[in-house]
């Protein structure tokens, strides 16, 4: 049976969905010309009026917003509302640049305590459950947009945070925490580390795990499944949006359905801006119909996947977009190769080794070269050398199949490769400094 957190919103048909975006697309167009000098300047540019957009479909006919313009506009000249409304500000962590800063009103907040209540819904939960919250704490959105979600849902939150994993396991056990919130990385290694610790997670109440802030394939899904004895869920965020809770899955898992009363998602192809059909795979778009304090137009993620209106039987109709593939931002060019880390899990969990590699890339005499590291299972780190080249030679061809480009395959030692507590450092691209 089905469980949803807003039933009239999760299932509304596409008619009534047409009118709440269109109405709330002509509510945020007139806010950001009358109060962001950024949105006023753009429309004028282009001769543009609030009073030119009257439904959803007029959305294309408006500028496209971009990270950069963000970081152009630090730390606050994007808001759309005087800072005696605002009462919680988050950033990104600036790892590649400037931070972008978001802020909120009280309605953001509660808007995104909602996306991240129906994930948990989605997902089983309810009033009666201890909601592990595993994700970062602080200005990194993660933590309190599930913390936020399990309280709106009348859960218990446990605000574990990330960190000291062994503790993460115990208290696991002794609160009987029943869904975990944390990276899909990170749902790893705790797996690993209560397995280390000698528990049995099938005697743990834990059966659920939501789980996001990173790309990660089906075949990770059925190891994390496997480690921890639950059933894994997909859910989908940016800070810029608003944080996890865009999107989110439902049990046929099948694609997250995005919380499209509050974000209306489109698919472009990223070179053209053109809008792509459902099914075809471009960069993933939104415009922030249903927020206050940050109103974004055509906010373009670099995330890639595809759209689908398709009937699911959970009963939503809300649109769904798929897993994401990677990001056009973090793709890495092989001599002319356009290579996503995603990629290379996915060869790695098909044919049955671990789930944590490390991908290096570097130029020599101006050729680029790519080595994916990857752990051997413990049950056969004792095999002889010419096992391990084996396995190496093996992976070699199945990740030349995948790719089309040729790498070098590193098999190290068990627990060799740093683990993280967040997002997980895949890639060092040492052609930065080269």
């Amino acid at each position: 049976m089905p469980t949803y957190f807003n039933v009239s919103a999760e299932t509304a048909d596409r008619e009534t969905l047409f009118q709440i975006q269109s109405e709330k697309l002509r509510k945020i167009v007139k806010i950001n010309y009358e109060n962001v000098d950024f949105y006023r300047k753009k429309f004028d540019e282009m001769g543009l009026l609030p009073g030119d957009i009257n439904t959803i479909d007029d959305l294309v006919k408006l500028p496209f917003t971009t990270k950069t313009d963000l970081r152009d506009n630090y730390p606050y000249d994007l808001f759309a509302v005087p800072k005696e409304e605002l009462i919680r500000i988050h950033a990104s962590s600036g790892t590649t640049g400037k931070q972008t800063v978001v802020g909120y009103t009280r309605a953001d907040i509660d808007a995104w305590a909602e996306g991240c209540a129906r994930a948990l819904a989605a997902a089983g939960g309810s009033k009666s459950d201890y909601v592990h919250v595993s994700y970062g704490y602080g200005l990194f959105t993660g933590g309190l947009g599930l913390h936020y979600g399990a309280e709106k849902l009348g859960a218990a939150a446990i605000p574990v945070s990330s960190g000291n994993t062994k503790r993460q396991v115990q208290i696991m056990r002794d609160f009987h925490s029943d869904i975990l919130c944390c990276t899909p990385s990170y749902a790893m290694f705790i797996g690993e580390t209560a397995r280390d610790m000698g528990i049995d997670t099938s005697k743990l109440p834990l059966r659920a795990g939501v789980f996001g802030a990173e790309a990660w394939s089906e075949n990770m899904r059925a190891k994390i499944e496997e480690i921890l004895n639950i059933k894994a869920y997909d859910i989908y965020g940016l800070s810029e949006i608003a944080g996890p809770g865009v999107s989110y899955e439902c049990a046929e898992q099948t694609g997250m359905h995005v919380c499209e009363d509050y974000f209306y998602p489109e698919v472009i192809d990223p070179d053209t801006g053109k809008q792509l059909p459902d099914g075809e795979y471009g960069e993933l778009v939104f415009t922030c119909i249903g927020k206050e304090a940050l109103p974004l137009v055509r906010y373009r993620t670099r995330d890639i996947c595809a759209l689908s209106h398709a009937k699911c039987s959970c009963g939503r109709t809300l649109v769904k977009m798929s897993k994401t593939r990677g990001r056009t931002d973090d793709m890495l060019i092989i001599r002319g190769v356009n290579v996503f880390p995603s990629q290379v899990e996915h060869v790695l969990l098909e044919l049955g080794m671990e789930p944590n590699y490390q991908i290096v890339v570097d130029r020599i005499d101006s050729l680029d070269t790519m080595s994916v590291h990857v752990e051997i299972n413990e049950r056969n780190f004792s095999d002889e050398v010419r096992r391990v080249e084996e396995y190496e030679r093996t992976l070699k061809s199945a990740l030349l199949s995948t790719l089309n480009v040729s790498v070098t395959v590193k098999m190290v030692e068990p627990k060799s490769i740093a683990r993280s507590e967040g997002k997980a450092k895949r890639v060092i691209d040492n052609r930065i400094d080269n």
